[in-house]
Parts: structure tokens; sequence; C-alpha cells
């Protein structure tokens, strides 16, 4: 009755090999259990939107507590500005405007930029595909099926850490580009000085730098990327961690600009966000007590000493396995993805398969290695340890061939989507 069987690309049934498609009933902590009863330590956390665990009780009390005093009503509510007040003190910036999901507020920072700047172009990091700009990818192959071939044509690629890159497209399009969009830091870490040399050149040529923080926002540092690359973008989408699983996004930005979508400037009025369910107040009630428990609790130092502690592990153990060059293990601590090769240590989907297959037989959920504040020292531990199992069947595989491992198709390219 759904469409790919799952309401999210990276979820979907093509994304797990076709005899391990487990469907999930609930969660706790770094715990998932299927409808089967199976149990795994999970490593996506809901497509890395559940920092704290699954049903973390202080985010689940606050939203219930609000669940029963209303849900949306017809005029702004005082969680409202709760809300925008605990975020805006952690993260910096001068307005905020809440939605639902990543796409809804990139989508509102293109239309402001556009509006701000006069213009209609918008420079896009080729390394980071976004729904903004009309381009959805698969790997590196787009999906625009539906998409009108004007507004594609608007999208300009650039490629990450490539200043000459970035001046020659501006040099190419001079007073076209409205803005500059990226992620800070995906698995390649900035150059040094690189975040700092895009923004001054894309002001430099009266453009704005959108930062799309849904995966580095309360990951990388409480303020989020731009606070720990101490950098000022103009407007910044958050989302994911934001609400430990609750659906919630803010577009954070300077208020010259923000007010663009508000009453009270005197330029045409941009059709900011208006979705019904924007300021829906039990997401915002446990965005809220996320805020606080990042404030209270060390969140963020937890996400990188845990996850320093399983790719030390995994890394120890790939290497005792003989398995240096065929799977490695990618990415800031608190953000780890692994990267599956055959036996020409090219990357392969089969491989990848292959890994997914073993590790879920041993009760690991693991399409990426990303952990939780719920992952303590001995789950880390017991998930090394089961690992090394899986990959013995991987280094047989090596040896063999994958074919005589895997029954069924390799699962798709990760879909690049702003959740």
């Amino acid at each position: 009755m759904i469409p790919g069987g799952a309401h999210t690309y990276a979820k979907g049934d093509d994304q797990y090999p076709a005899d391990a498609l487990p469907v999930i009933a609930r969660g706790s902590g770094c715990r998932v259990w299927d409808a089967d009863g199976n149990e795994f330590i999970e490593y996506g956390m809901g497509l890395r939107a559940v920092t704290l665990g699954h049903a973390f009780q202080p985010v689940i009390d606050a939203a219930v507590r609000q669940m029963q005093l209303g849900a949306n009503f017809t005029r702004p509510s005082t969680i409202e500005l709760d809300a925008a007040e605990a975020l805006l003190e952690m993260v910096g910036g001068e307005m905020v405007k809440f939605a639902k999901n990543g796409s809804d507020v990139m989508d509102a920072a293109v239309r402001l930029a556009r509006a701000h700047t006069r213009r209609e172009r918008i420079a896009v990091c080729h390394d980071h595909p976004f729904f903004s700009t009309g381009d959805w990818f698969i790997g590196t192959t787009p999906m625009n099926a539906g998409v009108p071939r004007s507004v594609t044509e608007l999208t300009l690629p650039f490629r990450y850490n490539d200043l000459v890159g970035l001046e020659s497209l501006f040099e190419s399009h001079p007073d076209q580009i409205a803005a500059v969009v990226l992620e800070a830091e995906t698995s390649i870490a900035p150059t040094p000085g690189y975040l700092d040399s895009l923004i001054a050149i894309a002001h430099g040529h009266g453009a704005l730098v959108i930062l799309d923080e849904m995966i580095t926002g309360f990951r990388w540092h409480n303020g989020g990327a731009s606070a720990f690359y101490r950098i000022d973008p103009d407007l910044v989408a958050y989302g994911k961690a934001l609400g430990n699983g609750f659906a919630v996004s803010a577009l954070v930005g300077k208020r010259e600009i923000m007010e663009l979508g508000g009453v009270r400037d005197s330029r045409p009025r941009v059709f900011l966000l208006s979705t019904t369910h924007g300021a829906e107040a039990p997401s915002l009630a446990a965005a809220r007590a996320v805020l606080h428990t990042y404030q209270s609790q060390p969140i963020i130092d937890s996400l990188w000493q845990q996850g320093q502690r399983l790719a030390d592990g995994v890394r120890k153990t790939v290497s005792s396995a003989g398995l240096d060059g065929y799977f490695d293990v990618v990415g800031r601590p608190c953000n780890l993805v692994y990267i599956a090769r055959d036996a020409e240590r090219k990357p392969s989907q089969l491989f990848r398969t292959l890994f997914l297959r073993e590790t879920l037989h041993r009760g690991l959920l693991m399409p990426s290695m990303v952990v939780s504040y719920a992952h303590e020292d001995n789950i880390i531990d017991t998930t090394i340890e089961r690992i090394g199992d899986a990959l013995t069947v991987y280094k047989r595989a090596l040896e063999e061939g994958v074919d005589r491992f895997l029954p069924g198709r390799p699962v798709q390219p990760v879909m690049r989507r702003r959740n």
C-alpha cells in the first residue's frame, strides 16, 4: 500500500537485503524490536534524528504534557516563543521559523535568498545534492522526473573544498547567483579556511550562504557546525536531532533576511513558510526538552567519545581480520559511516548488502555507524564483537565470491535527500 515500502527513501525496501527487511514495532534507548519480536542494536537512529535514544523519557514527558494542553491552535501559542528562545540561545541567529522537515526549511531559505538578492540562480555543492534546487539524487544520478527543466537549469553545481571552482562559477554568471548552498561537512572535512573563504567569496559577489545543518546540528557541537567552525552563514537549516525523532525543523537567520517573510518589511513579501502543522505544539515541546537536555547533560561529548570507541574497535577488528582496504570506517566520530569494498578494493553495493545482511542476522541494524547518547560502553563492545563475526563471512566472500553468500539483489545506492 506504500510506494517503495516506506515514506522515506533511505528506509525503503531497496536499501536493505531482500531477505532481511525488519519492520520496527518499538524502540527504547539504542535498541529496537521488529514486528516478529527480534531485537536489534540500532546504528541508524532514525536517519540520525534520534541522538538521545528512542523514547527518551524527558522528551516524551514534555510532549505528553503539551498534548494534554492541546496540539494546534488558531493563534500562536506560548510554546512557540519558548522554543524559539531556547533554539536561538543555543545556536545563535536573530529569527527562526519552525516547520516539520528539512525540505520545507531549505525551500524557504532559497526563496528568501532569491527575494533578498533579486537573483534566481542557486550554486549548490555537487557533493551535497539538495531538494531545494529541484534535484533529487540516487548516488550521483539525478531523479528529476516531474521537475521542469527551467527549474533545474537554475541550479549551478560546484565541488566541495574547491574555492577556485566556486569563484569561476560566479565569474561565469555575474550578478545572477542568489545563494551558495552546502553542508559544512559530511564524511569529508573542510580544508583549513575553506568555509570562511567560501562565505567571503559569496558575500563578495552579493550572494547569501545557506548552510544545511540537518545532520551536523546537535552532533558536531551544541551550536552546530557553525559554532564548531566559528562561521556566520546567512541562513541555517536545522532538523533531525532537534526533535529526537519528533517532526520539527527550523530555519534560523539574520533579521534583515528573515523579515522578508514577515509583516514589518516594506519590500515585497516572501511566501516563506505557512504550514498548518509548522508550530504543532507537542513537537515544539519535545524540541525544547531536547535543547534543555543538551544544555544540562554532556550529549555532544558522549557522541564523540562513543563514536571514537566504536571506530577504534571496528578498525582494530578489520585489521585483525586482514581486511584493511576492504572495509573502511570514515567520518567524524559523532557521524560515522562505512565503505564496503570488493576484491579490487572498489566501493561495492554487493559487499555493502552482505555486511548489512550479516549484521542484521547478528542483531545489529547498521545502515551507518551513528551512535546516540544511549550507546554505552558495553553496547559498543558487544557491537564490535558482532561485527568481527560478520567480517569472517565478508572475508570468505572476498576469497570465494560474494554471490555464494548473498541471495537476492544488492541494495541500491543511498538516496541523498533533505529529510
